[in-house]
């Protein structure tokens, strides 16, 4: 048996029970669409882009706009297309499997970054380099990234297993934002029950529906395991401590 099996295991329901790959309310998302303000006929890139929900949204709220989604999960890949083609934004929306740090985009009018700034070298610093190179003059940059809303214990980091300088305050990300030349237009956070909806669908969720379908399952002990120690790391450890915060930004 690997830690490597464990997880794939715990992920083998897939996204199918996501909305959005990220703590973020219906509610939320309409905010930040609003505050891009995709105009008619804008071009927009989302970088790690999942299945490219947010992206098809920010797409059908500007007409004639078009996206273009950068990941590497075949998985994500397949569900953002066949989403794109039942929406009928198949010939609006592109997926494209390279690496973020990758895509050699430029010129749009809205770049796009959500939860992954792990795809750059450098982590967030680079990944706000990136999107504001990504954008026109006076275009505009969403970014989503993790922060502390208050120092981190032992608990929680032993429950994320991070570091304490993986993450900066709030205010450390905006001022990162404004070193990268970017200006915020919007700054919010995920809400708790944003993140517990997230948690309990995603990280826990994903692992416990496997383990309900597979009782006899050589790895379910495992791999259950493996879920009572996430369950113990959020709800003993990061809940409250690790944010989400959502960067709406002018170039």
């Amino acid at each position: 048996m690997s830690a490597e099996e464990v997880r794939a295991l715990m992920s083998a329901p897939g996204n199918e029970h996501l909305t959005w790959n990220t703590p973020l309310s219906e509610e939320h998302a309409a905010q930040l669409i609003a505050a891009c303000a995709p105009a008619p006929g804008a071009r927009i890139a989302d970088f790690g882009s999942g299945w490219g929900e947010l992206l098809m949204r920010l797409v059908e709220a500007a007409p004639g706009s078009t996206g273009d989604c950068v990941e590497t999960d075949p998985d994500a890949v397949a569900r953002g297309r066949r989403l794109a083609e039942e929406r009928g934004l198949a010939d609006r929306v592109r997926f494209h499997e390279v690496p973020a740090a990758e895509y050699p985009g430029e010129g749009y009018d809205l770049s796009v970054s959500i939860g992954s700034s792990h795809a750059w070298p450098g982590g967030t610093p680079e990944a706000l380099k990136a999107l504001r190179a990504a954008v026109r003059p006076g275009g505009r940059v969403l970014f989503g990234d993790g922060f502390w809303e208050r120092e981190p214990s032992p608990a929680a980091l032993e429950g994320l297993g991070a570091e304490a300088d993986d993450f900066s305050p709030l205010l450390g990300l905006v001022r990162q934002a404004e070193a990268a030349g970017l200006r915020p237009l919007q700054v919010t956070v995920a809400d708790q029950r944003e993140w517990d909806l997230f948690e309990a669908a995603a990280n826990i969720g994903r692992g416990e529906r496997w383990a309900l379908a597979n009782p006899g399952h050589r790895l379910h002990t495992a791999v259950t395991e493996a879920i009572d120690a996430r369950r113990t790391g959020y709800y003993g450890g990061y809940r409250g401590t690790l944010g989400l915060a959502y960067l709406v930004l002018g170039a």
